[in-house]
């Protein structure tokens, strides 16, 4: 790591500290070899690192926009001027392809701190019509004014996934500091290093000891720490809908807010008359990026009957045309996934939906010619059901099975069956029925014929995909709260 960022330690009050629990080997998904040594933080170093954000609070959320605004671009000045070895790291780390590491994890998150140095000077006052109230019994007449203003929540507890170690946490930390909060960040323990890298970066920034915590480590008690401790108001968790529920449940008991993104099982509902290259490389290039290892991937793809075999004909030919392989080679478009364990469960579905009747004609086996990595081949299911289990549960991995329905009001009903609702797709050539479908869907956001994003577009899920919305001035919002202000005129 950089002379910044010292190798193995945590970051804590604006210093770089040992860890009492030791390190732990970060392993590169594609070669096994060790990439660095992590640090094991203790339940009291994190429990540390929350009381340095809680000192370092007033002082910050006092701070003038324009002053908030300028650390934050300044940290995205150093993270662009190392942004070379950032990539190189965050390949290394995550397993990601070249062009992913550096367009889609280095450089989005930087364009995330940029985007929200502009938000930190977005303005936090609205104004509401006076109220004419009559005399009574809580006083005389008044004409009476109002503000509503949106005050930063306090401490904020920012749990990261490990599919894409920059922009994840940059969409977290950047908002929140931008709003005046201060942060304890936990990363995700299978590629930390990258978010002690923008740590640093905030460090020599000017960001004030406290203003930015990290504390990582594989043991779950470093996650939970980060939560129960009474220090943090806020917790914001991107990952799995089950860790996300125990972590609902421990900031209910002391009421600290939540801002939730977690699993997702996305249908992609393609019409009889949708273009059916656009549907087949809008999603198989969704599929297959980052190695499936994205909860908005359109997994469930639901194709009216009379297209179903071309659909599949034509997503097995673009399948077959994935090259897997080393994510550091030109032309590689799937690398590996994050650990060997994961390839275990992703293969273990594989299997499952053989079990369950499904018929495998893309993939289904692991890449013969890769002898070190954990690599799994894009794997296409048809003849598949609505009641299978490859159907209905998040498998994170370059996995999607393809299911028949008939009309308008059957491919709503299939899409909306299931637990999760992050992200949907509708492929039609009628916009208008693309629009009154995507309208029914139970999903927090729905692309009509483009897997494309808006980033000022809120961004969240409904049912047990999340709570709560961010990206673009949403996220803002939900790194704050409104406080009403009235007075007499």
């Amino acid at each position: 790591m950089t002379a910044a960022a010292p190798e193995g330690k945590l970051f804590v009050g604006g210093e770089w500290v040992e860890p009492a629990g030791g390190h732990y080997a970060v392993i590169d998904p594609a070669t096994e070899a060790v990439v660095g040594q992590a640090p094991e933080a203790s339940r009291e170093q994190v429990h540390q690192a929350a009381a340095a954000a809680r000192d370092a609070f007033a002082a910050w959320s006092r701070t003038a926009p324009e002053d908030r605004a300028a650390v934050l671009d300044r940290a995205a000045d150093l993270m662009q001027r190392d942004v070379a070895a950032h990539a190189e790291l965050a390949q290394a780390e995550s397993g990601a392809t070249t062009a992913t590491a550096r367009g889609m994890q280095v450089a989005v998150g930087i364009a995330r701190f940029r985007r929200y140095a502009k938000g930190a000077l977005e303005p936090v006052e609205q104004g509401l019509p006076p109220q004419v109230n009559a005399a009574g019994p809580m006083g005389g007449a008044a004409v009476l004014g109002a503000l509503a203003v949106r005050q930063p929540v306090g401490v904020v507890t920012c749990i990261t996934s490990y599919n894409n170690p920059w922009a994840n946490p940059a969409g977290k930390v950047a908002p929140a500091l931008a709003m005046g909060n201060t942060v304890v960040v936990k990363p995700a323990p299978q590629d930390p290093l990258s978010v002690y890298r923008m740590a640093a970066a905030l460090e020599e920034a000017g960001a004030p000891a406290g203003v930015v915590n990290v504390v990582g480590g594989a043991s779950a008690d470093v996650g939970a720490a980060a939560v129960d401790t009474p220090d943090v108001d806020m917790v914001s968790f991107t990952g799995s809908t089950a860790v996300g529920r125990r972590i609902g449940e421990v900031c209910g008991r002391t009421m600290k807010r939540q801002l939730m993104e977690l699993g997702g099982k996305g249908a992609a509902v393609v019409f009889e008359d949708a273009d059916l290259d656009a549907a087949v490389a809008g999603i198989g290039t969704t599929f297959s990026f980052y190695s499936g290892q994205i909860c908005t991937a359109p997994t469930r793809v639901l194709a009216q009957r009379g297209v179903y075999q071309a659909l599949v004909d034509k997503l097995t030919r673009y399948i077959g045309r994935l090259t897997v392989g080393d994510p550091r080679a030109r032309g590689t478009v799937v690398g590996p996934v994050i650990s060997a364990a994961h390839r275990d469960r992703v293969e273990s579905y594989v299997d499952l939906g053989r079990k369950e009747g499904a018929r495998i004609v893309a993939g289904g086996e692991r890449p013969a010619d890769l002898e070190r990595g954990f690599y799994v081949a894009p794997t296409l299911l048809v003849d598949c059901t609505p009641d299978m289990r490859v159907v209905r549960e998040e498998i994170f991995g370059p996995v999607v099975a393809v299911v028949p329905f008939d009309d308008e009001d059957e491919g709503v009903a299939l899409a909306n069956d299931s637990e999760y609702g992050l992200l949907d797709y509708v492929w039609s050539g009628d916009v208008a029925r693309a629009f009154r479908v995507a309208r029914q869907l139970r999903a927090g956001g729905v692309g009509v014929n483009t897997v494309g994003r808006n980033m000022e577009a809120p961004f969240g899920g409904f049912k047990q995909s999340g709570v709560g919305r961010d990206v673009g001035s949403y996220a803002l919002h939900a790194y704050s709260e409104l406080q009403a202000i009235v007075w007499a005129g």
